[in-house]
């Protein structure tokens, strides 16, 4: 098969997964933007490519594609090994559990262990009720804010970040999940576009990625936005902020959840007073947190204190 782009002898599903597979080993390609291993990367990518659902390969293995269909799959395989780009830019794909998101290079491919969380049980989650306000920041394409929505079908939620781009796309998977009446996108710098409001339940997947491993990105990764990845020296700084702050926007009962990658250490050094709740998921230890309002508002003293305010959240944005 001298032209990828135009297949003569492969076949079947079979065929294309085989060669893909090959392929993406000798171009030395990175993983781990919803897949993990070569053979999960070209499986999603030929699946979601043929509209197959992605969580069930054995039965399409043997099928025999049509001529459009092979000269389509090589193409993509080709693309995904001369670009370097993640699979999910390629398919404008990404899911979190069964929740299936529009992306593209404007935001982050979806990954998080606080969706996996939420998609599992959300009864791990140290709430002492359920959630009616619940705030995603840095919410990149929306997909937590969307998903927190899908399990808490009673909460409303607010969804913050800082770039217009990540929000044109959030927009958009708010408006395909048929989600605009209960999920509001804010633009801003974490917490600013909020106002007086609180919520029960804050989640956040910040960046938390150290400027040395930036740095290092492998192709895929540097196709991402880098402000989505970059944390500072150690990749806590956008967290150490958030920590100070977060117990001002927290109802009495609230609570805080957030991803920080590989920082559990540097955290438990600089903040040996707060009583971190580590909540493990089937794939992840010791990177999701879980602190209540009582600590961060006894530990961290927030300036001013709002916590029975339910003043709606104003924003020089707003969708």
């Amino acid at each position: 098969m001298n032209d990828p782009s135009n297949p003569t002898e492969l076949i079947t599903v079979r065929d294309f997964l085989r060669f893909a597979v090959t392929r993406f080993g000798n171009a030395g390609l990175s993983f781990g933007h919803g897949t993990t291993t070569a053979l999960d990367d070209a499986a999603f990518l030929i699946l979601e490519t043929l509209h197959l659902p992605i969580d069930s390969l054995e039965p399409w293995l043997d099928a025999r594609l049509t001529r459009a269909e092979r000269t389509e799959i090589a193409g993509v395989i080709e693309n995904r090994v001369v670009t370097r780009k993640p699979s999910a830019y390629l398919t404008k794909s990404a899911y979190i559990g069964p929740h299936r998101f529009y992306v593209d290079g404007r935001v982050i491919v979806p990954r998080s262990f606080i969706g996996e969380l939420l998609c599992a049980d959300a009864a791990v989650f140290p709430l002492q009720a359920e959630p009616k306000q619940i705030l995603d920041l840095c919410t990149g394409s929306g997909c937590l804010a969307i998903v927190a929505a899908h399990t808490f079908a009673r909460a409303d939620v607010a969804a913050v970040d800082l770039s217009p781009d990540a929000l044109s796309v959030a927009e958009e998977n708010v408006r395909r999940h048929g989600l605009g009446a209960r999920v509001k996108l804010l633009e801003g710098d974490c917490f600013a576009p909020l106002g007086e409001a609180t919520f029960d339940l804050i989640v956040c997947n910040p960046p938390y990625v150290t400027a040395a491993a930036v740095a290092a990105f492998p192709a895929e990764y540097k196709a991402e936005p880098e402000m989505a990845h970059i944390g500072g020296e150690d990749g806590m700084d956008l967290v150490r902020r958030i920590l100070r702050t977060a117990g001002e926007y927290l109802a009495s009962n609230g609570t805080l959840v957030m991803e920080i990658g590989q920082g559990r250490s540097v955290l438990e050094r600089d903040y040996p007073e707060l009583p971190f709740v580590w909540l493990d998921t089937e794939h992840s230890e010791g990177e999701v947190f879980a602190l209540d309002a009582a600590a961060l508002q006894t530990t961290m003293k927030p300036a001013a204190r709002r916590l029975k305010s339910r003043t709606p959240a104003k924003a020089s944005r707003r969708i």
